[in-house]
Parts: structure tokens; C-alpha cells; sequence
């Protein structure tokens, strides 16, 4: 029976990880209706976005409002905020100009940029078998981003900002839960991010068109329950046995944008996709036989 509940918990955590994927693919195709096919601008879904879903958590802020007393470390709270709302505003601007298979493939570099900052940045000890997987996550980056081609356009260079600014705030994190609590690292992001995202939201303003309303507003509540699908997964199970699942998120993205849009992903796509992917494999491998 204690063998049952041990596999049990594993196999649920996989099954949330993939309704996480689905639940953010449905978010990124609501984002995309609204931003290129409405017109809305991006800074205000991103507003909206993240206000309604602030909403969606206020009874669990307000049950640990008291963890947010206990940081000493306010200005790192207020840099990580910073960035993961930069990350989540390129990100909105992205997908307003670029197809949804092309952002969230890029955004599969994230993990790259966070190996990166944690050489460059905490000092940690990066061997040559990461460095190397960096080295070829960036080239199937470029595979998939194509700056050779006529096709090529600037704008495919937001979602890659957008994952290198969300791997400088997991690093922030990284260096916050040294003192700070897991509550109060959420509670900060919680309460920071629809300030900070009002600020950046006062130069497009905080109207939208009213056909995008209805795509904003469930593009908020589903951003509410994809985190806390997530949270629950990672409760579950290690990152890195996750981690295969979360890469799932790529197939509904591709799938949605082509019934949704019609978009269908070009052969380089495949080819960088399938380059960063191995990357990120061998970059868990290597994790694994550290940790044995």
C-alpha cells in the first residue's frame, strides 16, 4: 500500500504538469486573440491579465499577509518583481507580433539564461557539460529565430527577452529563499506585479476593445489556475522529473495557434525545437548524476 501512495504522487504531479501546459496554451492563444487579432494593446491585457488573477488569490494573500513582514530583503523582493513583470510584458508584446509555436519555442531557453546567470551572477560552479548545453540551446535558438532569413523580424526577439528576463528573476528567487520563506516570496510577486503593471499600462491606457474583454478576462482566470496546478505539481514531485512534462506545453501551443489562427510552424522550428530540447535533457542528466 506505501508503494501504491509513493507512485501515486509522482504520476499525479505529472498529470497536473500537463494541465498546467494545456491551462498556459489556452492563456497564450487568449493573449494572442486579444493583442493581434483585437488590437488590444499589450501592456493593458498584461494589467487586466494579472489584476483579475491577484483577484482570483486575495483570500490566500490576506490568510499569510503576515509572512510579508518577515523579509530583510525588500529591494531584492521589488528587483525580482521587476523583472518577472518585464519578462511578462515582452512576453504579452511578443505575441502580439509573432506566431505562438515561434514565442513558445523560444521561451524554451529559459533554463539556458538561468545556467548563465547562476555562473556569471551567484558564482556557482558551472561545468563544461552545462556550458555546453547553453552553447546549444542558444544555436537552436537561432535555428528557430532565422535572422538569415527574409522572414525574420525583430519582434521574434521579444520572447527571448521575455525568457531572459523571467531566468534573471529565478535567479533573484534563488538567492531570496536563502532568508526569505516561499509564502512571502509569492505574496510579493502577488502584490508588486498589477502596481507595476499599472505603471508600465498608463502610457497605452487601461481600455480595452470590447470583443478582447471576454478573451482578457479568461486569460485571467485561467492564469489564476494554471499557477496553482502548478504550485500543486512541483508540491508533488521534483522539478527535474517535471521537467519533460512541462516541455508538453509546446504541443497544445502549436496546436492551438494552428485550429485557432491558422498558424502551422515552419521546418526550422522542428529542427531548433528538437536541439534545445536535447539541451535541456542533458542538462537534466547532468543535475541527476550530481545529485546520485
Amino acid at each position: 500500500m506505501a508503494h501504491q501512495l509513493t507512485m501515486t504522487a509522482p504520476v499525479k504531479a505529472a498529470g497536473l504538469m500537463v494541465l498546467a501546459g494545456a491551462s498556459f496554451a489556452v492563456v497564450n492563444t487568449a493573449l494572442q486573440g486579444a493583442t493581434m487579432k483585437m488590437g488590444a494593446s499589450a501592456p493593458s491585457v498584461t494589467f487586466w491579465q494579472y489584476l483579475i488573477a491577484l483577484g482570483f488569490y486575495l483570500p490566500w494573500v490576506f490568510r499569510h499577509r503576515a509572512a510579508v513582514m518577515k523579509t530583510s530583503q525588500i529591494w531584492l523582493q521589488v528587483l525580482r518583481v521587476a523583472l518577472a513583470a518585464g519578462g511578462v510584458q515582452l512576453w504579452t508584446l511578443g505575441l502580439a507580433h509573432v506566431p505562438i509555436w515561434q514565442a513558445i519555442a523560444l521561451i524554451l531557453l529559459s533554463p539556458f539564461f538561468v545556467t548563465l546567470g547562476a555562473g556569471l551572477i551567484l558564482r556557482e560552479h558551472v561545468s563544461v557539460h552545462r556550458w555546453g548545453a547553453v552553447v546549444l540551446g542558444i544555436i537552436g535558438g537561432a535555428i528557430i529565430l532565422e535572422p538569415w532569413s527574409d522572414r525574420f523580424q525583430l519582434a521574434a526577439l521579444l520572447p527571448v527577452g521575455a525568457a531572459g528576463l523571467w531566468a534573471a528573476s529565478s535567479v533573484v528567487t534563488k538567492f531570496l529563499t536563502h532568508r526569505d520563506s516561499t509564502e512571502t516570496i509569492t505574496i510579493y510577486l502577488l502584490l508588486l506585479l498589477s502596481p507595476i503593471n499599472a505603471g508600465l499600462a498608463l502610457s497605452t491606457g487601461f481600455t480595452l476593445p470590447a470583443n478582447a474583454i471576454w478573451m482578457v478576462v479568461g486569460a485571467g482566470l485561467v492564469t489564476a489556475f494554471a499557477q496553482h496546478v502548478l504550485a500543486r505539481a512541483y508540491s508533488m514531485a521534483d522539478a527535474a522529473f517535471l521537467q519533460p512534462f512541462d516541455h508538453l506545453k509546446l504541443v497544445f501551443n502549436v496546436v492551438l495557434g494552428f485550429v485557432v489562427f491558422g498558424f502551422f510552424p515552419t521546418g526550422s522550428m522542428w529542427v531548433g525545437t528538437a536541439i534545445i530540447l536535447a539541451a535541456s535533457f542533458w542538462l537534466l542528466e547532468q543535475e541527476r548524476r550530481q545529485t546520485v
